[in-house]
């Protein structure tokens, strides 16, 4: 349906296009109309950032091979940087879609939220857009702050959440970054919703060789960081939402947000947080293009 009506809106441009040049033949052929200099996608063009990442740029580019595949013209933008840099392309429309993070992108434009569960998370972002941008369905993978234990740990302890750590009878030593300390998910969150007391230790950079080595047990680690896989490490389910979630949401421009959404919203259903992890896995230590994992990625879940 969608390549008959591109099909039907080309040959209608062109008829308008013949028009035009009949009626125009007087006129100087170097006046041409440039618009903005010429250096903007056309209007049924669908472009796509991403931030200066990885991670980020590995989704952008499932959503332009899976677009491309529905028949949408599709132009990247990659690798543009921090939200301060590319927000104001989307707000212009120069961007028309990007993926995005809930509860950060929700943090930047309402810092006093006090959301944390997904559901929450996601309904505010909704009310906390600017006129002109939407969200298309969220998906359950995340790239937010979480705490891990090795797979050793959690299977000598049967634990697989936070809530599992108040009934340990074993001294529990957090790892993270120095700041993780005075963060209110971090040793006062952690015992005011769980009930779980830990001693701290500043790790820093080395929090995961730290929690591998036995010198912490349990460990802030982004939860789709590479070494989740690699390192054999299990993610602590947060069910009363002591991490602010920031799950994986396709930003988009209001105007293309219908037209899109029956592609891209089941990209995001098929993204799990195992599966950004593996992809993350993919370019970091197996060191593949984007654009190949992209393509296998889109081929494994039958959405191209």
């Amino acid at each position: 349906m969608r390549t008959s009506r591109r099909t039907l809106a080309l040959l209608a441009g062109a008829a308008t296009a013949a028009l035009a040049l009949g009626a125009c033949s007087s006129s100087d052929p170097l006046d041409e109309d440039t618009g903005d200099g010429g250096g903007s996608a056309p209007s049924d063009t669908i472009v796509i950032g991403s931030q200066a990442y990885y991670s980020n740029e590995i989704i952008a580019e499932i959503y332009a091979q899976a677009l491309e595949a529905e028949g949408f013209e599709v132009e990247r933008n990659f690798s543009i940087g921090q939200r301060d840099a590319y927000m104001p392309a989307l707000e212009d429309g120069e961007v028309t879609l990007f993926p995005e993070y809930t509860g950060n992108l929700l943090q930047f434009f309402d810092p006093e939220t006090t959301a944390t569960s997904p559901e929450d998370v996601y309904a505010e972002l909704q009310e906390a857009l600017p006129e002109g941008l939407t969200v298309l369905d969220q998906s359950e993978a995340s790239d937010q702050d979480s705490y891990n234990v090795t797979e050793d740990f959690a299977s000598q302890y049967d634990v697989s959440s936070l809530a599992d750590l108040a009934d340990l009878d074993v001294d529990l030593t957090l790892g993270g970054p120095a700041e993780l300390e005075q963060r209110p998910y971090g040793p006062t969150g952690l015992q005011d919703v769980y009930g779980v007391d830990v001693s701290f230790v500043a790790t820093g950079d080395t929090t995961v060789q730290d929690l591998v080595a036995g010198t912490v047990n349990v460990a802030n680690v982004f939860s789709a960081d590479p070494r989740i896989q690699t390192e054999g490490l299990v993610t602590l389910d947060d069910p009363e939402g002591l991490f602010l979630a920031s799950n994986v949401v396709p930003l988009v421009s209001t105007d293309v947000a219908d037209e899109i959404a029956d592609v891209i919203n089941p990209v995001s259903a098929a993204l799990t947080p195992e599966g950004l992890v593996d992809l993350n896995v993919q370019s970091t230590v197996d060191q593949r293009s984007t654009e190949d994992i992209a393509a296998d990625w889109l081929a494994e879940n039958d959405l191209a």
